[in-house]
Parts: structure tokens; sequence; C-alpha cells
């Protein structure tokens, strides 16, 4: 068995995972450095989320491994993947926010449920983080009365609340205007390198990720198709990698999800 890369705090090892018959990922290798900001990109079913719950633990490859710090999650039993999802933030599409409690108590749910410490440095902690975000002075308002991009920097600020390790972000630009977009990927940026954080961005915004990565790696058809720094997969000669960084409407990934053809379609011998 190969040794754990040290310099990696997660690595997928000839990872193969479907659902059912479709094959989502197929023999996939890649190394997540420490401290780094590494981007998973590539076309919508390609496998970016699965596998961030691969990583979670939330589901198990059917072949190779997924380490984390050098232990393979899918071996791990109950307590110890409780532990080590301890040791990650998760940052969810739309913020994910609890809608009834306030922006306080939804940063300070996971250190009331995991770190066992008292209300009064709770409070701090929470504070602090909330301040890390901006938005200090927001605590007391509820997920309601706050602005989508607000709403997804409070979660942000829970997911660093237990000081993580990693922290996977699944589409954190999705629906937030330019402002706020910006705002959250220099966030980002700056709290991986504050912190010495390690984060993994699932995401469909090419320039602000690109600007914001150390690596990017794109999922397509089951494997990789361009693995690199972000100047390195623009140059990449794959159709498809160029296809996607450069959001063209012809190439590999057609428009039309296959099926019969228009003309048998419309001469009335199909029954649908």
């Amino acid at each position: 068995m190969t040794e754990p890369d040290p310099s990696a705090l997660v690595e997928c090892r000839n990872l193969s995972f479907g659902y059912g018959e479709r094959r989502i990922l197929q023999d996939v290798s890649f190394t997540v450095p420490r401290g780094k900001v590494t981007a998973l990109m590539g076309a919508s079913g390609g496998g970016k989320t699965t596998v961030l719950r691969l990583i979670g633990g939330q589901a198990r490859p059917q072949q190779g491994e997924v380490l984390f710090d050098g232990v393979d999650v899918a071996r791990m039993d109950r307590a110890a993947l409780y532990g080590i999802r301890r040791r990650m933030g998760m940052l969810f599409q739309f913020g994910a926010l609890f809608t009834d409690l306030s922006v306080f108590d939804n940063v300070a749910f996971p250190l009331r449920e995991h770190s066992g410490l008292p209300e009064n440095l709770v409070r701090d902690i929470v504070l602090m983080k909330l301040n890390a975000v901006g938005l200090r002075g927001a605590r007391d308002l509820m997920p309601s009365e706050v602005s989508g991009g607000m709403a997804r920097r409070v979660a942000l600020a829970r997911a660093i609340a237990l000081d993580p390790d990693l922290v996977m972000y699944d589409e954190p630009f999705a629906g937030l205007d330019p402002i706020s977009l910006g705002t959250a990927a220099q966030l980002i940026r700056r709290l991986n390198d504050t912190l010495g954080i390690t984060s993994i961005v699932v995401s469909h915004d090419l320039e602000e990720t690109f600007r914001i990565a150390d690596q990017v790696i794109v999922l397509a058809n089951g494997g990789i198709a361009a693995q690199g720094t972000p100047q390195e997969v623009r140059s990449s000669t794959n159709p498809l990698v160029h296809q996607f960084v450069n959001a063209l409407p012809e190439g590999p990934v057609q428009f039309h999800y296959p099926g019969p053809s228009v003309a048998q379609d419309f001469s009335g011998g199909l029954d649908r």
C-alpha cells in the first residue's frame, strides 16, 4: 500500500462511484494540498458534489480510497467518522441556514453541539467568527432579514466555527450579485490564508474561482479532463476543457440530451 502524501490533507486514489448503473466517477485520483484552495469544476452532473459527499463520508466509494489526513474515510467506524467531520466545515449551496434561529444562534449551533464550551466562550467565538465575515453587527437578525450574500457569509461563519482543517464549499457563488460574489470569493481566499485551512470549492463561476484557486481540477465523463494551476487549465488543449473555459455552445458537451432523431419523432412511428 502506498504511504499517504504528507503534503496532502485529502487524497482520492483510483476512486470509482455511481448511482445504480450510472457511473459518475471512474478510477479518479487527485490530491488536495494542505493550506491551498482547490477548485472542482466541470459541467453539471460531472461528480463534483459527489466528491464532497465521499470526502465527508456521506457516501462510500465502490472502488478506491478517500484519505483524510492519511486515513481512509470509508474504513472508519461511526465514532471515528464523526470525529473527522468535526475537522471539516461545509458551506452548503445557498447557505442552508436554520430559518428559525437568529444569525448568532446559527453560528453558535455547531459549538453548542460539539464543543462543550461554556456559553460565555461560545458567545466570544461566535462574535469573532461573525466579525471575520463582516457581520458582527447582524448577530440578532433572523435569516429572513438578511440578503442572499449576507446569508452566505453567515453560513461561512458557521462553517469555520469549530476551526476546521478543511472547508468545503458547494457552489458558494450561486445566485449572488457581482458585488456579493466578489466579496465572497475574496473572503474564501483571505480566510484560507489567515486561518491556515484547506479549501475545496465546487463552482461554475470561472473568473472568480480561477482568481482565488491554487489548483483547478476539471471533472468530465467520469474522469479528470484537466488538472493544474488556473493558467495551465486555461491553456489546456483538451476540447472539452476548451469548451468549458471559453463557454462555447458547440463542443463535446452537447446541448441536446441523446434521443431519437427529429425525423423519427415527427414521423408518427413512435408511441411518445
